[in-house]
């Protein structure tokens, strides 16, 4: 059998198998509504100082879990809003980070939900942090 043959049949299959995965899990190419409530941000980063006196940088990954569905749509059309509230809380965090301390987690996460409650203009979104480092 030509390679080329192979190839392109091996293409086909892969196609063929996202399309049904796609029609199995409930979306369309038409752009629907959106089924999964969870929403991912760009991670948010700010510069700190380090034990040695060199500059760092502080990265935190965030997404925002929504089950109502207006407030998603609402989250989707702010997520440019979303980033940049989470990009100054992070900043905030990393001016009052000591050197060689490690962030402070807790008052991280109250910090963001406030802000996302704050953007979206009333409470029902979930923060959910993922990673949070200094290096």
């Amino acid at each position: 059998m030509d390679r080329r043959a192979l190839i392109g049949l091996a293409a086909l299959g892969s196609a063929l198998a996202a399309a049904e995965a796609a029609e199995a899990s409930g979306k369309s190419e038409g752009g629907g509504a959106p089924t999964h409530p969870f929403i991912s941000l760009p991670t948010a980063t700010a510069t700190v100082l380090r034990r040695d006196g060199r500059r760092g940088v502080m990265t935190v990954e965030v997404g925002v879990d929504v089950a109502d569905m207006t407030l998603r749509a609402r989250a989707d059309q702010s997520k440019p809003r979303l980033s940049a509230a989470y990009n100054e809380v992070v900043r905030l965090a990393g001016e009052r980070l000591l050197p060689g301390a490690p962030p402070d987690v807790e008052w991280l996460s109250r910090a963001l939900q406030a802000a996302t409650d704050r953007v979206l203009g009333r409470a029902g979104a979930r923060l959910l942090l993922g990673t949070v480092m200094v290096v």
